[in-house]
């Protein structure tokens, strides 16, 4: 589903976004307007896209709390969480880690997302 940014004019297909906003679980629109957790799957040709500007104008989401990067080449997962002072702390989680998403309650160890993937064995 896409998100769209008002502020922007813009709208990003994102890998994965999860909503928790009653507007959005009720809207017919075809689009989410307040995700509070983003995820991109990182490719050669989108990496410094997802990076730079996307994230850039993903943060004009007031209800945007975490954004997440994994890497398909590596058992690596970029965290970026949402302070109050609208500061935005990295994380990196690699291989034996435990991911946590703390805004929506949500843990597992980072090998789950990453199963059945040969190419990483």
């Amino acid at each position: 589903m896409k998100v769209c940014l008002p502020s922007l004019n813009i709208f990003y297909y994102p890998d994965f976004a999860i909503t928790c906003d009653q507007r959005d679980r009720v809207s017919e629109e075809d689009f989410i307007l307040h995700p509070r957790v983003i995820i991109e799957v990182l490719s050669d040709s989108t990496a410094a896209f997802d990076r730079g500007d996307k994230f850039a104008n993903y943060q004009t989401i007031p209800e945007l709390q975490e954004y997440l990067l994994i890497h398909q080449q590596q058992v690596l997962i970029e965290q970026y969480q949402r302070q109050s002072n609208n500061l935005w702390i990295p994380h990196i989680y690699q291989a034996g880690d435990l991911i946590t998403i703390n805004c929506i309650n949500f843990s597992c160890p980072i090998e789950i997302l990453y199963q059945n993937l040969e190419i990483l064995s």
